[in-house]
């Protein structure tokens, strides 16, 4: 009997270590996706009022990653046997100079941001009006005393400037102390405004305006987003294609089940992002047959694809839209 008990006691020991002692590691797996041509609590998840819609069938889902905590020892290990689910160091999601509520804000920021871009991005693919203007001038900049807050940009040195982007790239390749001429639109008039640019700050060879410019809609119509407890930037690739599709004639998934990640900005680039595998093992599982994978994510993709997901790389929202215009119209697409 004393045997038994000696030898019990270290297994018991064992059990209660596994169970009370957290380890400093997340799971990362498959998250629930949304279909952004659907509703969610009633309420659709892309709500276009103000102006007709075309009708929508099909899916174009956005995908998440599900992330767990606070894992013991033997959940730990329970989850690196499952195969859908990936261990990560902690300080990897959740920095140790950070709270986890600093950084749910930080997701949460980065997910409003996503919806403003694919506004944007769905708005200039569909050659809609939106104004990109001025929206801070700094008081120390190159263009204090020749550009103002509200004005209007229209071109600069003869090229026209429709994004953000645009005005970046308009400047980047030029050396400080080179004079652009900036076209403005001013209390309703077109105003040419000569600047001399200064010195990018971090990158002292590369010329600045040393404005803040912005982009905003003006159109007839809303566009709003409709999901609660969702972070990060992933969401904007597919939350564009959604506004496009309910704005434009015709169906850009077919009808058919079409899941996808990816960031986008004004421009329409888009960006890869983390947690691929695990999105396209929930895409699967949701019954997607068709996945747009950020080009830069598809080496990490061809690694793990699920069996039946054909992937569709992704550069840009152009060919993303001609991606699924050409398997719509039988053809190919880019493949990863």
């Amino acid at each position: 009997m004393v045997t038994l008990v000696a030898a019990l006691v270290p297994v018991v020991a064992l059990l209660l270590v596994g169970m009370w002692v957290t380890v400093p590691f997340v799971a990362l797996g498959p998250g629930p996706t949304f279909n952004t041509l659907g509703d969610v609590d009633d309420k659709p998840v892309v709500d276009i009022e103000g102006t007709e819609l075309d009708p929508t069938s099909g899916n174009l889902n956005m995908t998440t990653v599900s992330v767990r905590d606070g894992l013991n020892i033997f959940e730990a290990f329970g989850f690196w046997l499952s195969g859908d689910h990936g261990l990560r160091p902690r300080e990897e999601v959740y920095p140790a100079d950070k709270s986890r509520d600093e950084v749910k804000q930080e997701n949460q920021a980065d997910f409003q941001q996503s919806e403003q871009s694919a506004e944007l991005a769905a708005l200039h693919f569909l050659n809609k009006p939106v104004i990109l203007e001025v929206s801070e001038v700094s008081p120390d900049g190159p263009s204090k005393d020749a550009l103002r807050a509200g004005d209007q940009l229209v071109s600069i040195n003869g090229a026209p400037v429709r994004t953000v982007g645009d005005v970046q790239r308009a400047v980047a390749e030029l050396a400080p102390g080179t004079e652009v001429s900036v076209v403005v639109k001013r209390d309703g008039q077109d105003v040419t405004v000569p600047v001399a640019l200064g010195a990018r700050p971090g990158s002292p060879a590369k010329g600045y305006l040393g404005i803040t410019p912005t982009e905003r809609p003006d159109v007839p119509f809303t566009v709003n987003f409709n999901l609660a407890e969702v972070g990060g930037p992933s969401a904007g690739l597919m939350f564009t294609l959604a506004v496009i599709d309910k704005l434009s004639t015709g169906e850009l998934n077919g009808g058919q089940f079409v899941a996808g990640t990816g960031t986008i900005d004004s421009d329409g680039d888009v960006g890869p992002i983390g947690g691929i595998p695990y999105k396209l093992i929930a895409a699967r599982d949701a019954g997607a047959t068709t996945f747009l994978v950020p080009a830069r994510n598809c080496d990490e993709a061809k690694q793990r694809t699920p069996d039946g997901l054909r992937l569709v790389k992704v550069e840009n929202l152009d060919g993303a839209v001609h991606a699924l215009e050409s398997l719509n119209a039988g053809g190919d697409a880019p493949a990863c």
